[in-house]
């Protein structure tokens, strides 16, 4: 899924577990057969074993949920073992393991009830222990997880004194009261609390099953203990194949319509859209020049992703070398209105990415009113060409200059070079004696620039890791690691810690202050937004019940069906 900001080599040395122990100790339990497929093979010879075929462009590396952190280790990850909660088709956290919770009138402590028949699918039932235990080792520096921070965002009590090795991971707040109630302490309330646990970070881990693996546990099909609705029946690390099939030990296994799921790697997308159209798989990622090819045809589905593209100018440079006019509002301002959004999204990348004129991304979060945070806020910088040069002019009286040079930092991947183009061209040409001088690195070096300062304006992006607003707005927060402009507005750092503090139980004031944060950031052109980014597949017709997400687990797998 994920952020460049967390998600580092996908090669992380899995370390033995000793020391991570739960407070209640398990009996070892040995490598689980997989489940008997008898009734499955007697119902294919009738035609009603359902199957469905995915393409994929990358191998799988790791399926331990405490590590993963790429998109589709953790989109299986969420097929194979369940969190607390799942989200619903609307974005909402449902119970899936927890059957049912209370907290204490500050929303600092929850008691979660696990359910009764949540079991492991070599039968051994689904503790609290689990829970005690994985989210223990997610926050262990043994560990080293690059998603242990997903524990101090919750504000689990002692989350960041245990990750930096101040305390002993004992201390988290997390503990079994009995073997189906967990308890969870928090530092601070959280408002989307219910949200996270629908992470995959948050998935439980049978102690016992782990421990005897050790540095192998999760690294092969017979190495994952599954209690999701599927259970991993083929992978091999790094194979071009991989394959799911129906938990018959799932709880609510009557609801999965699936028998089986099979993945095929195919890194050329021509190669790929073969195997569609010969019927070999089912439902594929279009990229380039296929969107438009296909588009026409039954079975297009666009995808709304999270990521959202834009120019982050250094409106404080460290020296003179980064100096180049952008700490002036009325630049900033100017270069947000110059450039045609509509372009870059409709005729340059044509992937079903949409016009950015926000901070806060589409489909991100609900709010307490039940509607979509865009919904109710207003748009801001769209393009207004007359509107940018009026305040060129501005700048230009401003800055004392007729002037300005600037470097356009970028990556040089994917679609990328051809938006720095097309953006140095309109803010050139809309506004003259604005001379855009381009730079393009890898996406590491680039990064490392942005986060050293060592840069003009940066063309970037940002993913969403939670559905709250806030995984957005505490970037531009005084001091923020990714404030990479380093912008500092009281106002703003009020509005946010007020978000994360006195408001965080009153949730009508607490949105209308994230409303507000966004405000501030796009009249003070912060940053300067580009597109949402989009994406688009082949499904094919009969496939019912896939759930495309922008925030957390991409793509879920548990009501699909197929009838063809």
């Amino acid at each position: 899924m994920k952020t460049w900001k967390k998600i580092l080599p996908l090669l992380l040395a899995l370390l033995m577990l000793a020391g991570c122990g739960a407070p209640a100790a398990q009996e070892t339990v040995p490598v689980p057969a997989a489940p008997a497929d008898a009734a499955s093979a007697d119902t294919a010879e009738d035609g009603d074993y359902k199957v469905l075929n995915v393409g994929r462009m990358a191998e799988l590396f790791d399926m331990d949920s405490t590590i993963a952190t790429e998109a589709d280790c953790l989109e299986v990850i969420s097929a194979i073992i369940e969190p607390l909660f799942v989200t619903a088709a609307d974005g909402t956290p449902v119970n899936a393991l927890c059957a049912s919770y209370e907290t204490n009138e500050e929303s600092t402590e929850y008691v979660f009830h696990i359910r009764e028949d949540a079991n492991w699918m070599n039968g051994v039932p689904v503790t609290a222990d689990d829970f005690v235990f994985a989210w223990r080792r997610l926050v262990d520096p043994v560990t080293a997880s690059e998603y242990s921070f997903m524990m101090e965002v919750a504000a689990v009590k002692n989350a960041t004194p245990i990750i930096s090795g101040e305390l002993p991971i004992e201390e988290l707040g997390v503990s079994a009261v009995d073997s189906k109630t967990l308890k969870v302490e928090l530092d601070h309330p959280v408002s989307y609390f219910l949200n996270l646990m629908t992470f995959p970070s948050f998935c439980p881990i049978n102690e016992a099953f782990a421990t005897e693996l050790g540095s192998e546990y999760a690294l092969g099909a017979d190495k994952l203990l599954c209690c999701g609705p599927f259970y991993m029946s083929a992978w091999d690390v790094g194979g071009n194949t991989y394959q799911l099939k129906k938990n018959p030990s799932y709880y609510d296994a009557d609801k999965v319509n699936l028998d089986e799921i099979n993945f095929q790697i195919i890194k050329d997308p021509q190669q790929t859209m073969l195997a569609y159209e010969n019927g070999t798989l089912d439902y594929v990622r279009l990229s380039g020049d296929q969107i438009v090819k296909y588009q026409t045809m039954d079975g297009f589905t666009r995808i709304e992703e999270g990521y959202l593209w834009y120019l982050s100018p250094n409106l404080n440079p460290k020296s003179e070398e980064y100096s180049c006019g952008l700490e002036s509002e009325n630049l900033r301002m100017a270069i947000a209105l110059s450039y045609d959004k509509d372009v870059i999204c409709y005729e340059i990348l044509q992937d079903g990415s949409t016009p950015a004129d926000f901070a806060i991304p589409n489909r991100l979060a609900i709010g307490p009113d039940g509607k979509d945070f865009r919904e109710t806020s207003p748009l801001y910088l769209q393009t207004d060409k007359a509107k940018a040069q009026e305040y060129w002019e501005a700048a230009k009286e401003e800055l004392g200059v007729d002037e300005v040079t600037i470097e356009l930092l970028y990556d040089d991947s994917d679609s990328t070079p051809l938006i720095a183009q097309f953006l140095q061209s309109e803010i050139e040409n809309n506004l003259p004696g604005v001379h855009i001088n381009l730079k393009s690195q890898p996406k590491k070096s680039r990064t490392e620039l942005m986060q050293n300062r060592e840069y003009q304006l940066g063309l970037t992006r940002w993913g969403p890791d939670y559905a709250d607003p806030m995984t957005y707005l505490d970037m531009w927060t005084t001091g923020s690691t990714y404030n990479y402009g380093e912008w500092s507005n009281e106002e703003y750092d009020k509005l946010i810690a007020d978000a994360n503090g006195d408001l965080a139980n009153r949730y009508e004031e607490r949105w209308e202050a994230l409303k507000q944060a966004e405000a501030l950031v796009m009249e003070h052109a912060v940053i300067l937004p580009v597109y949402q980014k989009g994406t688009a597949a082949m499904v094919r017709p009969g496939i019912t019940g896939l759930a495309f997400f922008p925030v957390g687990v991409g793509t879920i797998y548990k009501d699909v069906d197929v009838n063809f």
